[in-house]
């Protein structure tokens, strides 16, 4: 099994990803599918090199991934809707997961939003499959990846026309050599995020002055 799978990685790497590459627009989509749904590769590397070598059409190679990463997100969500609870119920008790499936529906869109913004080593595909458990519907599920994956790689754009390929390498090292304050910053973030769900449904619980007595 092992020998398979090392020949696999070996012809992707030599064989299936250069030609892939080759294809301009349609293989960068391609290859963001690949890695969104299962094996993963060195997105923003390839894409740095593609928007280097044709700066005028950074846009069209963002929107071409975004979309190859959100269709390629569906099946880690699939795998996570079709069996993924049974899978965290081996792990946590019942009490415990409904009190995560109400955390997630209160912010499920920002939930994979976040995530799709930020670079490795944030765990993406770990949001990917609680979107599935927790059975958020596909379209919001699609429209977050892409907007998310859009953020992230229209400003790696912006940083590869300004710096050059060597960008990825920069921004890398950054969060490799502050990984614990990036960490602390992700964490922030899903607190504001959950303080403001919270507040957005308190709010909307309030009665309307009309039917106050």
């Amino acid at each position: 099994m092992k020998a398979f799978f090392t020949n696999l990685m070996a012809r992707w790497k030599f064989l299936i990803l250069p030609a892939l590459a080759k294809l301009g627009f349609w293989g960068v989509g391609i290859i963001a599918l690949i890695d969104a749904s299962t094996l993963p590769v060195p997105m923003d590397l390839i894409l740095a090199g593609y928007i280097w070598a044709d700066k005028a059409h950074f846009w069209v190679y963002c929107l071409m991934a975004s979309a190859g990463s959100a269709i390629g997100g569906l099946l880690p969500y699939g795998l996570g809707r079709a069996g993924g609870e049974l899978f965290l119920l081996k792990r946590v008790n019942r009490e415990r997961f409904e009190k995560m499936r109400d955390r997630f529906e209160r912010q499920e869109f920002l939930a994979v939003l976040v995530p799709s913004m930020l670079p490795p080593p944030t765990p993406w595909k770990a949001f990917v499959f609680a979107a599935g458990v927790f059975e958020m519907r596909v379209v919001p599920f699609l429209l977050a990846v892409f907007f998310g994956r859009m953020v992230r790689w229209l400003v790696l754009s912006l940083l590869v026309v300004k710096l050059g390929p060597g960008a990825v390498s920069v921004v890398g090292e950054l969060i490799h050599a502050h990984l614990g304050i990036f960490l602390g910053a992700l964490v922030l973030i899903f607190a504001a995020i959950g303080v403001w769900a919270l507040r957005k449904r308190r709010n909307g619980k309030k009665p309307s002055p009309e039917l106050l007595p």
